[in-house]
């Protein structure tokens, strides 16, 4: 009471109404700053770190008067200080549309202080063409080449093929799948067979339920058709730091469609945030670039003098390192007792630990384990002691999916069709497999004609079903977080088996940690999205 006496006291009416406009009440010790302008948000923000002054004290003495205040003081701080984490108060949402699958997987490669929603090839269809023209990006080196007919040619094949197959495929999947062999909810609340369905309302929910699941289950099994140069959408948050270096990342690349994504996400940062990126360009990012370019340079010098081999892949997954399973048992356990250790050393809890007998060992972690009821109780922080690194080769459509996790260190090649390509086991049976490989054969040819003297531009040509090499290592934490999300029932089948790989080689190295991932789904589906669907069904009808 006594503080709020203070905060009530501090103001008279005027300001108080001059206040409101900028907080959201000038009554409480809590409160939100609401004032239009971001760049005075942050300003204020920063400020506050700086003065014992109350944060609404400060915005009437000191910007209340002066519309230019916020951007002054950020031009003060950033450009003559260089305080990067003031940077971080500023935040924008940016919109994104009609970029390639490559830009889009380099600007989402920024794994901090940036956030995205990106178009899905699962619930999206890409058979729509504008101004008679299929989307894909017709990337202008290979369009002001002598192979330009063929890079066309190659990529309206893929989407005519992809197109044309996306109702046969509904069909198959309805003839293998039926209606009447699916179980749905009643009013009750009771799954049954479609036939024991009662009321017309009962039946359009279980129709609209069906028909979503086939119809992802469709583009699923189609989607590795597409080239990378297939257009997308991606909605960006994030705060001025984050975007200041993906700005950097962007301008300093090789591909011109991706430097000219960061003058136009410039210009509109502009409009929101322009003092938190306002360095992206000048000395600072020209520098920044260059370090960059420099980096490229000699890494690709280093290629050449140390790597003399061409090996063959032909794994999925490949845990190439991690630690004992007694040292990573031992520093899990450390971690746990730590918090409530009253002050004992970390190396005097380890040297401790290391005492307890195996078998206790592997009580205390199935004490932790039993405790977890449900996936989205993640492990404690103690469980990021051990990382694993894997090697991968999937498909590019699957990499994208991995890809959306950033608690982790990720590397990736250049997409190339030299590591071969998946067949669905639909596209088998459909009978369309000859036109899927025209597709996988036309895309090797331009990319053949292109690697040489275009490498970059060269993965644009290349399909979603071409395998794909890069390594992530993650701690155990994450890796529980990984495998559990990417094996549930609604996931796609390619990326299921390949979180499944990681699992199997994580239980295999330690048996005893591999319990704390406990939610697992080791099992295969033939309509994945069918009890997603549901789900969503009830919460539809829930909202009326």
């Amino acid at each position: 009471m006594g503080e709020n006496q203070i905060v009530l006291s501090e103001f008279s009416n005027s300001e108080k109404q001059s206040l409101l406009k900028h907080f959201s009440n000038v009554d409480d010790s809590v409160f939100a700053i609401i004032s239009p302008r971001q760049v005075d948000r942050g300003a204020l923000m920063s400020r506050y770190s700086r003065t014992d002054k109350s944060m609404r004290k400060i915005f009437l003495d000191e910007f209340l008067q002066n519309e230019n205040r916020g951007e002054e003081f950020y031009n003060k701080v950033l450009l003559e200080y260089g305080d990067d984490s003031v940077a971080e108060l500023g935040e924008a949402q940016i919109a994104v549309e009609g970029l390639s699958n490559i830009a889009v997987k380099k600007i989402e490669d920024r794994r901090i202080g940036l956030s995205y929603l990106e178009k899905s090839s699962r619930y999206v269809a890409w058979d729509k063409k504008v101004n008679r023209e299929f989307k894909f990006y017709r990337e202008p080196e290979i369009m002001n080449s002598k192979y330009a007919d063929k890079y066309l040619e190659a990529c309206n094949l893929d989407f005519e093929v992809y197109s044309k197959n996306i109702q046969p495929v509904i069909n198959y999947m309805q003839e293998q799948e039926p209606i009447e062999n699916q179980k749905f909810r009643n009013s009750k609340g009771i799954d049954v067979v479609y036939s024991k369905l009662s009321g017309e309302d009962e039946v359009k929910s279980a129709t609209r339920i069906y028909n979503a699941t086939i119809r992802a289950k469709a583009l699923d099994i189609l989607r590795g058709i597409l080239p990378a140069s297939t257009l997308t959408n991606v909605g960006i948050t994030g705060n001025g730091r984050a975007f200041e270096y993906l700005l950097t990342i962007l301008y300093s690349s090789s591909l011109e469609e991706e430097r000219i994504l960061a003058g136009k996400i410039h210009r509109e940062l502009n409009t929101t945030i322009k003092s938190f990126v306002r360095r992206a360009d000048d000395n600072h990012g020209k520098s920044l670039q260059k370090y960059l370019g420099d980096i490229k340079t000699k890494s690709n010098a280093l290629n050449k003098k140390y790597l003399k081999i061409k090996g063959k892949r032909n794994f999925l997954v490949d845990l190439i390192d991690f630690e004992s399973q007694n040292k990573a048992e031992e520093k899990i356990i450390s971690s746990i007792l730590y918090e409530q250790s009253n002050g004992v050393s970390f190396r005097d809890i380890l040297a401790q630990v290391r005492k307890i007998k195996p078998s206790d060992r592997k009580k205390i972690i199935g004490t932790f384990t039993s405790l977890r009821q449900n996936r989205r109780q993640r492990p404690t922080r103690a469980f990021e002691m051990t990382e694993y690194t894997f090697d991968f080769l999937t498909n590019f459509g699957m990499f994208r999916d991995f890809h959306r996790h950033r608690v982790l260190t990720l590397e990736r090649q250049l997409l190339t069709t030299e590591h071969g390509y998946v067949v669905p086991d639909e596209i088998k049976q459909l009978g369309i497999k000859k036109d899927y490989d025209d597709c996988m054969y036309n895309s090797k040819n331009v990319f053949d004609l292109l690697k040489t003297k275009m490498p970059e531009q060269a993965q644009y040509v290349v399909n979603f079903a071409y395998n794909y090499p890069y390594f992530m290592k993650l701690n155990l934490r994450e890796a529980v977080h990984l495998i559990e999300l990417r094996t549930v029932p609604q996931g796609h089948q390619d990326y299921r088996k390949a979180a499944q790989e990681m699992f199997k080689a994580i239980h295999k190295v330690h048996p005893n940690l591999s319990s704390i991932i406990k939610f697992v789904d080791m099992k295969s589906y033939k309509l994945e999205r069918l009890e997603a669907e549901k789900r969503i069904e009830e919460k539809r009808k829930k909202l009326g």
